[in-house]
Formats: C-alpha cells, sequence, structure tokens
C-alpha cells in the first residue's frame, strides 16, 4: 500500500481520542485526526517525530491525518508504527489478492465484512472461497503494543468486541469451517504477539480456548519503505511467532 505525500512534524498531544496537536517541521501547529479508537498504548508519546497525511477535500473537518509515530528503541533506534487502523484491512487485503499469505494462498474470491448469521452473528474482515464451497473466514487485528520486556502484545485495552470476534470465529471452526485471526503487527519494533493478560485477561482466555478449539491463530509483520528517511508505503511482510501462553511480567 503506497501512502499519499507524508508531512514530518512532532506530536504534541492526543485527546477526545480522534484529535491530535502537531507542529510540523516548518513551525505550524496544525490539529490532525487521530483515526483509532483503541486506547493507542505505548504509542501515543509526546515528543516524538510523527507522519501526517494532508487533504485538500473543502468537505472534510480536519485537513490532517495522523499516519504514523516513531518511537524510540534500545540502542538509540527508531521504530515507525502505525497509529491509522483504518488502514491495516487494506494491508492485508493487498497481501491476501497477491497470495502473499501463504496458509490463505489459493482459496479463490475475496469478499470484505462477511456477515455471519446463527448464533454468533457477526460481521468479520474477509471471507475467501467459492460461495458454494469450502470458505476461510479472517478477522484482522492491529498490533502496535510493545510493552517494557520488549515483546508484542494485543489488545491494548479490554476488548468486549474482541471477544465476541473470537466467538464468532470459534463457531465458525466447531461447523467445519476455517476460522483465521490474523494479527497484522504495525510496529517495526515487535517481533512476536502474545495476548494482554495483564490488560484483558477474558480475552487471553478466550483467545487461548478459541484457538484449541480449531480457529488458527497468525501474525505477520508490517514493513516499511522508505524514501530519503521519508516512509512511502507499507506490505505485509514475514510471519512472527504467536506465543498464547506467555505473561507481560509488569
Amino acid at each position: 500500500m503506497r501512502y499519499p505525500a507524508l508531512v514530518p512534524g512532532t506530536l504534541l498531544r492526543r485527546y477526545k481520542r480522534f484529535l491530535a496537536d502537531v507542529r510540523l517541521d516548518d513551525g505550524r501547529e496544525v490539529l490532525a485526526h487521530c483515526p483509532n479508537t483503541g486506547s493507542m498504548r505505548a504509542v501515543d508519546v509526546p515528543g516524538c517525530r510523527v507522519w501526517l497525511s494532508p487533504s485538500d477535500n473543502p468537505r472534510r473537518k480536519l485537513a490532517w491525518t495522523w499516519e504514523l509515530i516513531e518511537l524510540p528503541q534500545p540502542e538509540g533506534a527508531r521504530a515507525l508504527a502505525s497509529v491509522h487502523t483504518g488502514r491495516t484491512n487494506r494491508i492485508v487485503e493487498e497481501a491476501l489478492e497477491a497470495g502473499d499469505i501463504g496458509e490463505l494462498a489459493g482459496l479463490g474470491p475475496l469478499k470484505r465484512e462477511a456477515r455471519i448469521g446463527g448464533a454468533h452473528r457477526a460481521r468479520l474482515d474477509f471471507r475467501l472461497g467459492d460461495a458454494d464451497g469450502a470458505a476461510a473466514y479472517v478477522e484482522v487485528k492491529q498490533v502496535t503494543l510493545r510493552e517494557a520486556d520488549g515483546h508484542g502484545y494485543f489488545p491494548d485495552a479490554v476488548s468486549a468486541r474482541g471477544r465476541r470476534h473470537l466467538e464468532t470465529l470459534a463457531g465458525l471452526a466447531a461447523a467445519g469451517q476455517r476460522a483465521v485471526l490474523l494479527f497484522c503487527v504495525a510496529h517495526e519494533g515487535i517481533g512476536d504477539v502474545a495476548p494482554a493478560s495483564h490488560l484483558d485477561p477474558a480475552y487471553a482466555e478466550a483467545l487461548r480456548r478459541v484457538a484449541a478449539q480449531g480457529v488458527e491463530v497468525l501474525a505477520r509483520a508490517c514493513r516499511f519503505d522508505r524514501e530519503h528517511g521519508r516512509p512511502r508505503g507499507v506490505a505485509l511482510g514475514e510471519a512472527l511467532p504467536v506465543d498464547l501462553e506467555r505473561r507481560f511480567p509488569g
């Protein structure tokens, strides 16, 4: 996925969930839309370099959208992380269409926003497969929480909606369908994923249970493309380990 031309700045603060004050490199202070409904634990860090996408659409209330943040890492390194959860499904969709996720390649047409009926009525992100044949249902979750132990965790706050998605996937698996939870790891400093038992123990317990019931749990890294230090695009990369039993020691 290619980004529009991004503009650098410094994060001053995020507030009211969807708003962020940013000082651009040219000195202007702008109000940006923050397209993320989560807590943004560990990626809402004032003083860090951020990247915004501009819009000249006169119908928009805000002309700027917060896309990425650069986070300090050990030994002076910096890692890009995406805060724009609306980009996640597009990144995964491109990978699915290209057959780049081996476990899900060659399954047939892709359908977005697949409606699920029955006892676990819900809408999942993707359905792969022919209408009259075997199908795979895929729910995507963006991971950006890197805790102090250096590992990645999901979710970053209590997620009742996330637990409902797990129950829907478990119901599909019980009915003989392929049911897949795909963690899209949108933080360059994360090399593996575990359920965040310290933040949402109910989600962690549910994830371990549904995995034992046949729900496939996958994780893929995001790889950001840069040109002269400026982010230009992002694509789904290699598989990452998922450790369902690891607990954050903090």
